[in-house]
């Protein structure tokens, strides 16, 4: 469960994972523990005092198992470790925790648009389910989004545009995050083929994870009622939705 962690990372997940054990009053300290410490790491701590209203609820159910649904359906996306509708961190009113199975560095154009139905999944499926769109995605989308944008201006990974960088990330300073810095030589007119290209990109997103979800429009409505009535769902829960890769 933790490919891409630093040894700080690690050493943090134990403290954490000790600190479960002793809030539940254990000698040992458990697989479960070092479970719920990765979800508090990742996701951040549950906030069961922020009450959302019937409407909110399922919104986040239907846009959770969006996430999941997709991911299991598409070949290579990372396995769904657990589901769930309960509040954590700052702003996350639901989660889908899904962690990769080995470390990866590259990253083929398949990849990245797989990766990119998946995130995009949420929020097709409250365009199909509520017929409304929340700000419940935003996240989603500004990920997504970024994705997109660096394959379009980064990796040359549009035919029409060739294989130039438009877009060139400098390397982090003092340890502060790096930010994109846009080259000079775009034109105007390449810049709106950018932004059409990169459009374009999250548009088939979408449609492909809609796609996939009016499929499996039954397992959709069955498993947002699961989460609704048991607020979590973890791999034995969603065994029984998982498919053959579509």
């Amino acid at each position: 469960l933790t490919p891409g962690f630093t040894g700080a990372d690690l050493a943090n997940l134990v403290n954490e994972a000790a600190l479960v054990a002793t809030r539940r009053g254990a000698a040992d300290t458990s697989m479960e523990d070092f479970t719920l410490a990765i979800e508090r790491i990742v996701a951040g701590l549950e906030k069961r005092n922020r009450l959302l209203n019937p409407l909110e609820r399922r919104t986040v159910a239907v846009h959770e198992m969006g996430h999941a649904l997709v991911a299991m359906s598409l070949p290579g996306s990372d396995p769904v470790h657990k589901v769930s509708i309960i509040p954590r961190g700052i702003g996350a009113l639901g989660y889908t925790i899904q962690r990769p199975i080995e470390d990866r560095f590259l990253m083929t154009r398949p990849e990245l648009e797989t990766k990119l139905t998946g995130l995009l999944a949420g929020r097709a499926a409250e365009r199909l389910v509520i017929e409304e769109l929340s700000t419940g995605a935003a996240d989603d989308l500004a990920k997504a989004t970024q994705i997109a944008r660096a394959m379009v201006t980064r990796y040359g990974m549009v035919e029409g545009l060739g294989g130039v960088c438009y877009e060139a990330e400098p390397p982090p300073l003092l340890g502060m995050p790096a930010l994109l810095e846009r080259a000079p030589r775009a034109s105007d007119a390449t810049e709106r083929e950018i932004d059409l290209e990169v459009r374009r990109i999250l548009q088939a997103a979408e449609d492909r994870a809609r796609d996939l979800l009016v499929a499996r429009r039954a397992d959709l409505d069955r498993g947002a009622a699961l989460l609704l009535e048991r607020e979590t769902l973890g791999s034995a829960d969603l065994a029984s939705f998982r498919s053959a890769p579509a």
